[in-house]
């Protein structure tokens, strides 16, 4: 069928003119989400259109009206159950348009609500297949929305194009093949008018990459492998495959051809910063676990890298781990902010990461450069520091897992085990922090533990887990594990911190009213004075909460949200851990709250 052509910023994509049809039909009258609309999402209070309240990924609200001294009258609205036995982990983000509430569920399921009442409008379950290998939890993190269509990413590595208004499927779109270990577990996010996506499958030797679609029609406009030495490729407006250069250069850093079974999935959220033109994405873990059979720094995994969304090409990265051995991953949010150079005066274009190897980042976002750099836990083990002049660790060999093909680990068959700090869950994990450019604070989900881990031989096996280590893991202190802690990221310090006794595993939210909002694993969403760290509120929510808090306004009056359910990724590890969490229950509830009316 011939293809009608729009132009955003210069980036021309194809839509398709039956898509357009199907999408329109029925809804007169109805608000369609606007390209303005998500680029202004960080200071429109009356709707959240973007995973992260902003493209930047900032997850600041402006909204003042519930502060510290008003926190206290804050009750329940309504709240709504997912239902069915389907419950396990849940860590949406809701999403706000038009009056309508779109949330994610575990097993790949998504609803609309009205965001007033919590009246159910409808719900799509995707269809599962026998065999899915999501390697932690069958969780959903959340939606995109564009126009008139809303897309969420499935276990069985699909994307799924919906009509906001009547839940119809509009597209369907396979993004890899999940008996090779891939699945999709990210919130998209939409990006100069293309939805961007990342795949999810690292403990598999899945490849990872960052996506480009249409998002009413899901077809593809290019695709970026971020493993050094994989081809990516633009499409034309008739789906044809043009290459558009390989990332990095085959073998100068991965031996032989395990680059082809390299890992590092981009599992998380992609963020966009409209000031340089660059989408930000963190990558995962190389494959296998096991480095002693891939000796180089393994790019681009365990790396935030920066690719252009006109042309799908890496302008700069920067590897927070090179040659990982620990399963310290890097796909955590590259959050963008500025600040003034305490030395020049000047303001600094930056990007703040909180890695999953313990140490803070601080990069210049417009090309890479590293900053500052500095522990945001109390323990690291694997490096002595990170050296500012070259930007890479200061590593301590004698902590990296035994060569398990020396006889170090003495039966023959493992390497020598150590002990490491932070475990592989990492210094912080998914749960996205916050930044407040009121106290230019970032408030991050911290935890402190340790691992024993070795190395075993390996082979690939197609759809078979791939690691190559074992591990056990160790809580760090006896009276908490999990820290809530604002860091000012120019100083290197922590200010102050909240600690807690099981892991923290969901998301922050920070706001003009001086507030902190996150949740708990005992099932606890609380309200912290964002300058002091006081608790100033909390609510049991009933079940453990591992997903982000949103809040939005409606004719003047302010609203606070957040899914509960524990699951995720702690309690299917074991080790002493389990002891803090054992007895926590699932669930599946979306919770609304507002201040008290007299």
């Amino acid at each position: 069928m011939e293809q009608k052509r729009r132009t955003y910023a210069a980036w021309p994509i194809a839509i398709s003119v039956v898509a357009i049809a199907l999408a329109s039909i029925g809804h007169a009258g109805a608000k369609e989400v606007t390209d303005e609309d998500i680029l202004n999402d960080a200071t429109t209070t009356h709707q959240i259109v973007t995973h992260g309240l902003g493209t930047k990924g900032q997850r600041y609200s402006p909204l003042a009206t519930i502060n510290v001294d008003t926190v206290k009258d804050l009750v329940p609205m309504w709240t709504f159950s997912f239902g069915g036995e389907k419950q396990r982990g849940q860590q949406s983000q809701p999403l706000i348009h038009d009056g309508k509430m779109y949330v994610t569920a575990s097993y790949s399921r998504i609803f609309a609500l009205d965001a007033m009442t919590g009246e159910k409008l409808w719900k799509y379950e995707h269809r599962l297949p026998e065999g899915i290998m999501p390697c932690c939890d069958v969780i959903n993190r959340g939606a995109a929305i564009y126009g008139n269509v809303v897309i969420f990413g499935t276990l069985d590595a699909m994307l799924v194009g919906l009509d906001k208004d009547t839940g119809r499927v509009i597209w369907r779109e396979r993004i890899a093949d999940y008996r090779e270990g891939y699945s999709m577990t990210a919130a998209p996010q939409i990006v100069k008018g293309m939805v961007i996506t990342g795949n999810s499958g690292g403990e598999f030797g899945v490849v990872g990459r960052v996506d480009a679609r249409d998002p009413l029609t899901g077809k593809l406009i290019w695709t970026r492998p971020v493993v050094e030495g994989h081809m990516g490729y633009k499409f034309d407006k008739d789906g044809n495959q043009i290459e558009n250069g390989i990332s990095g250069t085959t073998n100068a850093t991965w031996p032989g051809d395990l680059w082809k079974t390299g890992g590092a999935a981009p599992w998380l959220s992609a963020y966009y910063d409209p000031d340089v033109d660059l989408i930000f994405i963190g990558t995962g873990n190389p494959a296998p676990w096991n480095s002693w059979l891939r000796p180089g720094d393994n790019l681009y995994s365990a790396s935030t890298v920066a690719i252009s969304p006109d042309s799908g090409q890496i302008v700069w990265h920067y590897q927070n781990t090179p040659h990982d051995g620990w399963d310290y991953d890097g796909a955590n949010e590259f959050v963008s902010f500025e600040y003034n150079d305490p030395a020049t005066g000047q303001m600094v274009k930056a990007g703040g990461k909180a890695d999953r190897n313990g140490f803070f980042f601080v990069n210049d976002r417009t090309n890479g450069k590293l900053l500052n750099a500095f522990p945001f836990v109390t323990q690291i083990d694997w490096a002595k520091g990170i050296d500012m002049a070259t930007g890479r660790p200061i590593y301590d060999d004698s902590k990296r897992p035994g060569n398990p093909f020396d006889g170090s680990g003495g039966d023959g068959t493992k390497g020598e085990s150590v002990f490491n700090a932070p475990g592989f869950l990492g210094g912080k994990n998914q749960q996205p922090m916050a930044f407040s450019p009121d106290t230019g604070y970032f408030y991050v989900p911290a935890n402190e533990w340790g691992m024993d881990i070795w190395n075993e031989p390996v082979s690939y096996k197609r759809g078979a887990a791939y690691l190559g280590a074992g591990f056990t893991i160790k809580a760090l202190h006896e009276d908490y594990i999990g820290s809530l802690r604002a860091i000012d990221p120019v100083k290197g310090e922590i200010m102050w911190e909240v600690k807690n006794n099981a892991p923290l595993w969901g998301g922050v939210l920070a706001t003009g009213g001086n507030l902190v909002f996150y949740g708990t694993p005992e099932g606890f969403l609380r309200a912290l004075n964002a300058t002091t760290g006081e608790i100033v509120w909390q609510f049991q929510t009933g079940s453990g909460v591992i997903a982000p808090p949103i809040t939005w306004e409606v004719d003047g009056e302010q609203y606070v949200s957040v899914v509960s359910g524990w699951g995720g990724a702690v309690p299917l590890w074991g080790g002493d851990v389990a002891s803090r969490v054992n007895f926590l229950e699932q669930g599946g509830m979306v919770w609304v709250f507002r201040l008290h009316r007299s």
